[in-house]
């Protein structure tokens, strides 16, 4: 019997580790469904708010409160400082957006003038599609930097794979604001095949089934510790019966020798 209790012991050990770790995914999966619910709410709201200037909005380090508000700027785009950014999905377009600075009266501003879809197996051109010349008036989303490792940011040739303002600044000769503007409109428009980047989709997303999984693993995970202990107690009680002869131990039978 001590074997069995050592067993068992090492067994619900085992369980309850496991079950741990499987709970606390389930309450981060949870934890991910709140901040995209949050983020959704953010979307929305700051989406139909009303086009602000730009210069009111791009006066701090941009957040993700500040995200996809709609707003307006005029100025002159800088062709000759423009950035290619490699290897985009926006919707079911792939392809690649570019990046031009628009200078204003109140400061430049970068403005990621939308993605150019690329078919598999096409070469991404070196030279992004020229701006429209002379002043302009662009209606876009307020965009905070993007994160991700330095050789993602950084431009080679005038190409990477992340918008980081504070990076790019380094390769401009003119300071730029924090973020940048997600180009929606632009007038007079411009050539060269750009679809705005669509918003984020407004889902819930699969957090919330992959945290009820996870739940389910730990509820299965003792539900097989008492499977598994009932079982042993079952193969214990049998072996009892089949070691004792049945109708109990037999009297010793007397001879006639003994009378």
């Amino acid at each position: 019997m001590r074997r069995l209790w050592v067993r068992w012991a090492l067994l619900i050990a085992f369980v309850a580790a496991l079950g741990t770790a499987f709970v606390n995914l389930g309450e981060w999966q949870l934890d991910r469904l709140h901040q995209r619910r949050e983020r959704n709410t953010s979307t929305v709201s700051n989406e139909e708010r009303p086009v602000r200037p730009w210069d009111e909005v791009f006066t701090r380090q941009i957040t993700d409160a500040d995200q996809w508000q709609r707003v307006s700027a005029t100025g002159t785009f800088d062709a000759a400082h423009q950035f290619v950014v490699r290897y985009r999905s926006s919707g079911d377009t792939d392809g690649y957006e570019v990046v031009t600075p628009l200078r204003t009266s109140a400061g430049t501003v970068l403005v990621d003038r939308g993605i150019v879809s690329v078919s598999t197996g096409s070469q991404i051109p070196s030279t992004a599609p020229a701006p429209p010349a002379g002043q302009v008036t662009v209606v876009g989303h307020v965009r905070r930097d993007e994160e991700g490792k330095a050789s993602a940011r950084t431009p080679v040739n005038g190409s990477m794979r992340l918008i980081d303002s504070s990076t790019l600044a380094a390769s401009l000769p003119y300071p730029v604001a924090d973020g940048y503007i997600g180009l929606l409109t632009v007038d007079p428009p411009q050539t060269g095949g750009f679809q705005p980047v669509a918003l984020p989709e407004i889902s819930d997303g699969p957090h919330f089934w992959y945290a009820v999984q996870w739940f389910m693993f730990t509820g299965i995970g003792l539900l097989g510790v008492f499977v598994f202990i009932r079982g042993d107690l079952r193969e214990r009680r049998t072996g009892s019966r089949k070691s004792t002869p049945e109708g109990g131990p037999k009297r010793p039978e007397l001879t006639s020798s003994g009378v």
